[in-house]
């Protein structure tokens, strides 16, 4: 059965319109609730959000749906994504929830959900969470109602986690750190973090008015990080997104890592450090045997790792996909170009913060700067088309967009590839095209149109 509401990462939509609205959260929080009871008759979830205004809409709306099937709530405020996943296993509750539309704008908001390990729910139970949706409410009686509390020290106890995942022996002391926290859930957390840990802090993006998130700050935007380094002569940059658990870095030069180049620092620090505990030439560990990115890893990343030695696998886009994947084959570490980065030995899920706190780590550890780490590892050029789709148009049938993309794909042969799919989070068809040589990306998307429909067609050029 497919799904009618969850996508990639949960629900998400804009706010007012179907079913980003307080009547729906309120229904889906009684519907998860029923289904929760079905295991867990005490059951307790924890609620969190980023800093947009409609947060405190949605937030009233679901306690209520929760507290109306019998479970209790516990609100946790403004809190990192990663830090919901983080705080549902150490209160033992049987449920995360994260009101947060991530990356997107302010008018938009979403819901998505952690299991009691802290993970993403796989498909079969949003579809039973569906199913029951389609049912008739049944509300508990007035003695059997959920209760709610706040936890007051939610941020502090995330705090100190973070900081647990970072070497004893090592300190950001000397280091001038640019904390770009994108108006979002990491607003006062983020400058915290690399501030207890010695660094000196210079914050952008931490003031919130549940307006202004994502907007021109933040990993998607990481011009202003990039402005903020060269102004302060700041050795890093560090910016999130709206709900922190995407990551994009800059260096003292000014120069721009995306996800993919930080996924290979953090692979081969992982394999250096294994090396130097394990002596020379000893087998690495099968957690270290492979390294899963996604069906949009940039192709020089994927050569690069492999000639270190690393499997490589691509999973569907998502990180929850790579989540999967990892776990499947007993792997550890994994992420996206966008920033979204697995290491499930410091987090059961992506986490903006400490995957920053690791790149650092590396950096320190093998006494290199980021450039140094990434010698020998040159992006390919992509070109992304980015065509918005009416509801229920299928694409797929298209055959001027298949034939197009088959000779594209014979023309770049080795050299290159074609990828397109459907946006899990937005009404959009995704194209890129990916080459060893940046005229020749160019050249392979003129020649692919775009489906028959009034919307937008948008090139964007991601790098080298």
């Amino acid at each position: 059965m497919s799904r009618q509401y969850f996508g990639t990462d949960g629900i998400r939509g804009t706010v007012g319109q179907a079913p980003i609205t307080p009547d729906f959260a309120l229904r889906l929080g009684h519907a998860v609730g029923r289904v929760l009871r079905r295991t867990q008759p005490d059951a307790t979830v924890l609620i969190g959000k980023d800093t947009r205004i409609s947060g405190y809409m949605l937030e009233s709306a679901l306690e209520s749906g929760f507290n109306s099937a019998g479970v209790d709530v516990v609100l946790l405020g403004p809190v990192p994504t990663p830090a919901v996943a983080y705080l549902t296993r150490a209160q033992r509750a049987e449920l995360g929830v994260v009101i947060s539309a991530s990356h997107n704008p302010y008018p938009d908001n979403g819901i998505k959900f952690f299991s009691a390990r802290g993970t993403k729910l796989p498909d079969d139970w949003e579809r039973e969470v569906e199913a029951v949706l389609a049912e008739v409410p049944q509300w508990v009686s007035a003695d059997a109602l959920g209760r709610a509390r706040r936890l007051d020290d939610a941020a502090g106890r995330y705090i100190e986690f973070c900081k647990s995942t970072f070497a004893n022996d090592l300190t950001l002391r000397g280091l001038k750190i640019v904390v770009d926290a994108a108006h979002g859930a990491a607003y006062q957390i983020a400058p915290k973090v690399f501030h207890e840990l010695g660094a000196d802090v210079l914050a952008i993006g931490c003031a919130p008015d549940g307006l202004n998130i994502n907007d021109a700050v933040g990993a998607t935007h990481p011009e202003a990080l990039v402005r903020a380094v060269a102004e302060h002569g700041a050795d890093y940059g560090i910016a999130l997104d709206g709900d922190a658990d995407r990551l994009q870095t800059v260096d003292a030069s000014g120069r721009l890592f995306n996800g993919d180049e930080l996924l290979y620092v953090l692979a081969i620090d992982r394999l250096a450090r294994d090396a130097s505990l394990r002596g020379a030439g000893a087998p690495r560990p099968p957690a270290l045997a492979g390294v899963v990115g996604t069906l949009m890893t940039n192709m020089a990343v994927e050569q690069a790792l492999r000639a270190r030695g690393f499997d490589f696998v691509r999973a569907k886009v998502g990180d929850r996909y790579v989540l999967e994947e990892l776990v499947q084959r007993g792997w550890i570490l994994g992420g996206e170009g966008s920033g979204h980065l697995l290491a499930l030995d410091k987090h059961t899920t992506g986490d903006g913060l400490i995957s920053a706190l690791q790149v650092l780590q590396a950096c320190a550890m093998q006494g290199r700067t980021l450039a140094q780490l990434l010698e020998g590892v040159a992006l390919c050029p992509q070109v992304l088309i980015n065509v918005r789709l009416q509801a229920g148009q299928d694409w797929r049938h298209y055959t001027r967009l298949t034939d197009a993309t088959r000779a594209v794909e014979a023309e770049l042969g080795a050299s290159g590839r074609v990828l397109i799919r459907a946006s899990g989070t937005e009404p959009l068809l995704r194209v890129m095209v990916e080459a060893v040589d940046a005229d020749q990306a160019q050249r392979g998307a003129e020649p692919l149109p775009a489906p028959p429909t009034p919307g937008t067609l948008v090139r964007v050029d991601l790098g080298p």
